[in-house]
Order: C-alpha cells, then sequence, then structure tokens
C-alpha cells in the first residue's frame, strides 16, 4: 500500500506564493502517477496536475504558467509551487498516487491541506 501526507498549506495574499508537498510512503517503488488535486465548497473536486514516474507533467488550464509540479525521487515526495496565487485558488489541495500491486492499479489519497487566498 501507499500513505500520502501533504503539507504546506496555508494562508497567502492574491499574488503569493506557497509550496506544497506530498511524502509517500510504503510502496513507493510501486506508485505510478503522482497528481494534486483541489476541491473548494460547493464545487467537484478537480485535478491541478500531475505527474509521471518518467517525469512527465500535466497541469490544468487555470494554472498553466503559475503552478509547477516535481518530484524528488530521494526523498519520495512531490512538489507544487504555486505562484500568482489567486482568490480563486482557495481550497483543499489532495494528493493523489497510482499504484500497482498483484497487477492491480490501486489509488490513494492524502488528508489534504488548506490553502487559502485572500483577496
Amino acid at each position: 500500500q501507499v500513505q500520502l501526507v501533504e503539507s504546506g498549506g496555508g494562508l497567502v495574499q492574491a499574488g503569493g506564493s506557497l509550496r506544497l508537498s506530498c511524502a509517500a510512503s510504503g510502496s513507493t517503488s510501486t506508485i505510478n502517477i503522482i497528481a494534486w488535486y483541489r476541491q473548494a465548497p460547493g464545487k467537484q473536486r478537480e485535478m491541478v496536475a500531475n505527474i509521471s514516474s518518467g517525469g512527465s507533467t500535466m497541469y490544468a488550464d487555470p494554472v498553466k504558467g503559475r503552478f509547477t509540479i516535481s518530484r524528488d525521487n530521494t526523498k519520495n515526495t512531490v512538489y507544487l509551487q504555486m505562484d500568482s496565487l489567486k482568490p480563486e485558488d482557495t481550497a483543499v489541495y489532495l494528493c493523489n498516487a497510482d499504484f500497482w500491486i498483484h497487477n492491480t492499479l490501486l489509488e490513494a489519497w492524502g488528508q489534504g491541506t488548506q490553502v487559502t487566498v485572500s483577496s
């Protein structure tokens, strides 16, 4: 199994920056893709960015050019650098991992970290 723990959320003014961390433990060698999602009150959960085991990245249109996802395999940690933050970025940010166990693709979620951007 894989366990995920997020950190780095907080309160920031519009235009500011935050860096979120997602630390993975357990069967980390089986992880395929790690993604950041966010969920704002009253809205559906949406994918923000993801990174594959090979380092390929994808971003949702609202965050392109402002957010950067990266991974440090030596620390089993994925980061989300968020710059030029906007009030509409306010949400709970959750880390998600797809991983293989006995030829079955499973997923794990972290508990989430709150990001609040004030105008």
